[in-house]
């Protein structure tokens, strides 16, 4: 017993021995930041050797340390630690009519007053930043609005051609060819044909490059289109439209069926098959003219010794000219000088006649021709520049949208400009 209690002696003295010296080396720090405060009035100092005095210190039982603490803390404008150094004061500072206490009084109420204008501050700068966050939140929903709004006004396509001066153009989707206008309506959509071609202001889509069964024409003067009839319906035994020439602007388009004598001529216009009104009289015109030298009932005129059958009638006076048991083209006939042109030995197919020219195509070469059949420039198309202002843009999942006016069109539908549209809910 007696061992126990020497050794509870023991600890106590070293106990409070400790406590001693850690009460004298926080006396140091105190003093140090008094002499700083006075002598270079340097509180940032100060404060940093009250905190090393604090780590030596359980609980402040001096009025002089607290009201140090809340002179530091007020001075660096920490007004919740000034306060609370503060009260520290009032509940061990016993004489309230001692000058320390009543200027530690007139300190509390300076420090209660900055402190509420302070929170105040705190106050209006938390719901600033929470109106930004709400502000934010409501430009990101309106974000997301616009993007759900501009993805529908895609189009989603693989490309789009360029419009013509009537404000349409070609396009294809999993390599078939639709039609389309400059402000995203889709006119005819791409399901069946596998070619398409934008020429002198119509559109001419075909189910196959070569020897199509199935036509579509589109006017893009007027906005309407249909279908060819069917090549069994200009001669009973064609089965497909064979070579099919280029569209001109007066309407007419030339085409090859198989197993006929004379090409399909036929006018987008009036959506009609064109043939010789009067062969007989045609024949007497020309035989007076020295081009032919005779002619039959049966539709065949004769060429110095050789007889052909008479495969009507392109325009501009040239006439298919087509040999007995054999539906390939074998020449034509320039009736403007009576010249003829082997289709073996120079150009196969010969479109329709307009604005003193005729398109002529041998395999891949085309090239164009005047009345008489001589080479003459390239015809260039008066349809082919657009003039509208509508711009196509490729997006970067590959679709399309079409910009109009400063917004993106599609039909009836447009949207602004992300910036534009923001700021109409500003």
């Amino acid at each position: 017993m007696k061992k126990i209690l020497i050794a509870f002696c023991c600890v106590m003295t070293f106990s409070m021995s400790y406590s001693q010296s850690n009460l004298d080396i926080a006396n140091v720090y105190i003093k140090r930041a008094n002499s700083v405060i006075e002598e270079s009035i340097d509180y940032k100092e100060a404060l940093a050797l009250f905190e090393k005095a604090m780590k030596y210190m359980d609980t402040i039982t001096s009025p002089d340390i607290a009201s140090l603490g809340s002179r530091i803390y007020f001075e660096l404008e920490d007004y919740r630690e000034a306060q609370k150094y503060s009260k520290q004061f009032f509940l061990i500072s016993k004489n309230k009519r001692s000058e320390s206490y009543i200027q530690q009084l007139d300190l509390f109420v300076t420090i209660n007053e900055e402190l509420e204008l302070q929170i105040a501050e705190e106050n209006r700068i938390a719901e600033e930043k929470l109106q930004r966050q709400k502000e934010l939140q409501r430009i990101d929903s309106l974000k997301t609005v616009w993007k759900t709004t501009s993805a529908k006004l895609a189009i989603k396509v693989d490309s789009i051609y360029s419009f013509n001066k009537n404000n349409y153009a070609l396009y294809t989707k999993d390599n078939k060819f639709g039609i389309i206008n400059d402000v995203g309506n889709i006119v005819v959509e791409a399901s069946e044909f596998l070619y398409g071609v934008n020429f002198e202001g119509y559109i001419v889509l075909q189910n196959k490059k070569e020897d199509p069964n199935k036509i579509y024409y589109f006017n893009t003067f007027k906005g309407t289109g249909n279908m060819l009839p069917s090549p069994s319906d200009f001669n009973s035994i064609s089965t497909h439209f064979g070579k099919v020439m280029l569209p001109r602007s007066n309407g007419r388009l030339v085409t090859y069926p198989n197993n006929s004598y004379q090409p399909m001529v036929y006018d987008l216009n009036v959506n009609k098959f064109v043939k010789v009104s009067n062969q007989e009289d045609l024949f007497k015109t020309l035989k007076k003219g020295d081009i032919i030298r005779k002619y039959n009932k049966e539709g065949e005129i004769k060429l110095d010794k050789d007889w052909y059958i008479f495969g009507g009638h392109l325009g501009g006076g040239v006439h298919p000219l087509y040999v007995e048991n054999d539906y390939n083209i074998n020449g034509y006939l320039f009736s403007v000088d009576g010249s003829v042109t082997s289709a073996n030995s120079q150009y196969k197919y010969l479109g329709a006649f307009y604005n003193s020219k005729l398109e002529a195509i041998n395999g891949s070469t085309r090239v164009w021709l005047n009345q008489n059949g001589t080479k003459v420039a390239a015809l260039k198309d008066a349809t082919a520049n657009y003039e509208g202002n509508s711009k196509v843009v490729k997006l970067e999942d590959g679709a399309y949208q079409i910009f109009k006016d400063g917004k993106i069109v599609k039909g009836t539908e447009s949207l602004e400009k992300m910036v534009d549209y923001l700021r109409k809910f500003n």
